[in-house]
């Protein structure tokens, strides 16, 4: 008797993964999208019962992952109801041999197809499979809204973005001591999206998109989803701060330089060079 997919573990794990992100208020409407590659054993259950895969073109070849396999939710579905009907709001493709085309081996029953982000999410994977040596395999976006509304006030730079952050919960510099990658807005969606996206995922695990939202990575569902949450928990107490007239103490440098050997990581230089964080000068417009 064939597995049926919709048993396997990465299915169950994406499930809870997207019900959390909805539960936490990260994921409006058709917001957000989270991808996970498998392995060759995740899915070698399952091949018997695929027949003849459809076929999706890719807007651009991306050879690096050839013949890899990703579970992701889909394009304009809503995470709340992955729990509900998830081989309609999630799918299993494998990217064909020349990196052109997706191959649908289960999923978008609907006929839908992987979240218009794809190309931000599979360039990242191509990322970090780069930097962490293969380690990393989920990339999860989502509008986590304190990191957002701190998008309209921070003076915009990775070092004084992560800055902040460090000092809104201490442990944020032990979650993610690479810091925190800032870019320009961009049109979601887009090869030039995820060109940018990709390029910041080679050196940092966490970037934000402004006025939009944020990219996080990591080894399972489990870390990535964490690695977010933390840096949302920091972002909610800098809201709250800011919204009590700013901080009148912080962590200072020699308080970071502390945590950083007492937990055995390496701070982003440029963060650690700081003297604090600071709000932008720009007025709207």
């Amino acid at each position: 008797m064939t597995a049926n997919m919709i048993d396997a573990w990465f299915v169950k794990a994406m499930v809870k993964a997207t019900t959390d992100c909805w539960e936490k208020g990260w994921d409006e409407r058709n917001g957000g999208n989270i991808s996970l590659r498998l392995t060759d054993d995740d899915i070698a259950p399952f091949l018997a019962g695929i027949r003849e895969p459809r076929r999706l073109p890719m807007t651009e070849p991306l050879p690096g992952i050839a013949g890899q396999s990703y579970i992701v939710t889909g394009t304009g579905k809503f995470f709340r109801n992955v729990q509900l009907d998830p081989e309609n709001n999630l799918g299993v493709v494998r990217v064909g041999a020349d990196g052109s085309y997706l191959e649908v081996l289960w999923g978008y029953r609907d006929g839908g197809a992987p979240t218009s982000e794809y190309s931000s999410h599979f360039k990242g994977h191509i990322a970090r499979q780069n930097a962490t040596n293969g380690s990393d395999r989920v990339v999860l976006h989502c509008h986590a809204t304190n990191l957002i509304a701190l998008t309209y006030v921070l003076d915009w730079s990775d070092a004084n973005v992560t800055r902040a952050l460090w000092e809104g919960s201490t442990e944020c510099l032990v979650v993610f001591p690479d810091g925190v990658g800032t870019m320009p807005w961009l049109v979601p969606g887009t090869d030039q999206m995820g060109d940018a996206t990709c390029h910041l995922l080679a050196k940092r695990p966490l970037v934000l998109w402004p006025f939009h939202g944020v990219f996080g990575v990591g080894p399972t569902l489990d870390d990535a989803f964490g690695l977010v949450d933390t840096a949302e928990k920091a972002a909610e107490i800098l809201v709250k701060v800011l919204s009590m007239g700013g901080p009148r103490q912080t962590m200072t440098t020699q308080n970071l330089i502390d945590l950083a050997a007492r937990f055995k990581v390496v701070p982003q230089p440029e963060a650690m060079a700081l003297d604090g964080w600071k709000l932008t000068d720009r007025k709207p417009g």
